[in-house]
């Protein structure tokens, strides 16, 4: 048996595949665009450049967001060599966090700063990278493609923490140290385009906001794969019982996968057991199934045999 053997492979490798060109692209454009904010020591309609680029939430948050993807290649390319993409949990969160920060970024850069410094300045020059293509780039990433792991309702917590920190320093920095005492200028106009009070009671509700429409729309791609998968597994051992493809399913993956990197696909045998008709399975017995299979000794019987050569 070879990996064309597990039906879901060939869209497998095609989500590594994207997953790792969009990944690598999103991390390149953010080295540019801080590089280029790095080497330019001075702009007439902008101060923070140079070193204290970095005191800017639009380079932090884009900084996050390299991370996080440079963090899922190794990843993605473990998947192409083997045939089965899964990202562990602290990556996907810190991921999430991430790719939420950079969000409320390209938003802040095209409702508010914008319309009151101009569209041409926001977004050119390194702002074109940093505004505009890495947050957009970044959210198609997470959305359609790094849609492996599901995110929970209490895993929104995790998108708050990066933009809650920075606005506890914005606030510090601005408001409380000031200027004039060796603080940073209202360069976002948070404090002084409108009253503190405003942006203090609306930081957390939008980005709970932007981080639930995140959730909605990667979790959407995440089951429609999951749903992809099972159908093809049905379609491949049709008139089988959910016992013998669940079985399939762990002996296709033991041929090419070690015993080290196995993942047990429970979404998929979810949706098994939702699209039997009433399967006299639970996901947990279909769990502990797929991990026997894959666990146990020997060659493979004659079942597998019989479902390949009917494919022939």
């Amino acid at each position: 048996m070879n990996k064309m053997s597990d039906p879901t492979f060939r869209a497998t490798m095609t989500q590594c595949m994207m997953a790792l060109v969009s990944t690598a692209t999103v991390a390149i454009c953010v080295c540019v665009g801080v590089t280029m904010n790095l080497v330019k020591v001075f702009d007439v309609n902008f101060d923070h450049m140079g070193i204290r680029t970095f005191c800017m939430f639009t380079v932090n948050s884009n900084i996050l967001t390299g991370l996080s993807m440079l963090m899922a290649l190794p990843y993605t390319i473990d998947g192409l060599r083997t045939g089965h993409y899964h990202l562990p949990n602290w990556v996907v969160k810190f991921m999430f966090s991430a790719v939420t920060a950079v969000a409320l970024t390209f938003l802040v850069s095209l409702f508010i700063l914008a319309p009151a410094k101009g569209f041409v300045l926001i977004f050119t020059g390194s702002r074109f990278f940093l505004h505009g293509v890495c947050p957009i780039l970044a959210i198609l990433t997470f959305v359609l493609f790094v849609c492996d792991h599901y995110v929970t309702q209490k895993e929104i917590i995790w998108a708050l923490i990066p933009v809650l920190l920075y606005a506890v320093v914005y606030f510090m920095m601005v408001v409380v140290i000031g200027p004039d005492n060796g603080g940073w200028d209202d360069f976002y106009g948070f404090a002084t385009r409108i009253p503190v009070w405003i942006s203090i009671i609306m930081i957390t509700p939008v980005t709970v906001g932007i981080a639930t429409l995140l959730r909605l729309g990667h979790n959407h791609y995440c089951m429609r794969r999951r749903k992809k998968d099972a159908e093809l597994y049905q379609q491949t051992c049709g008139k089988y019982a959910i016992r013998d493809i669940v079985r399939y399913m762990a002996r296709a993956r033991r041929k090419f996968t070690n015993t080290a990197d196995i993942v047990i696909p429970a979404r998929t045998i979810w949706h098994l057991i939702e699209n039997s008709g009433g399967a006299d399975m639970t996901l947990k017995e279909g769990s502990k199934l797929y991990l026997n299979t894959f666990l146990e000794d020997g060659t493979v019987t004659e079942q597998i045999d019989v479902i390949e050569s009917e494919q022939v």
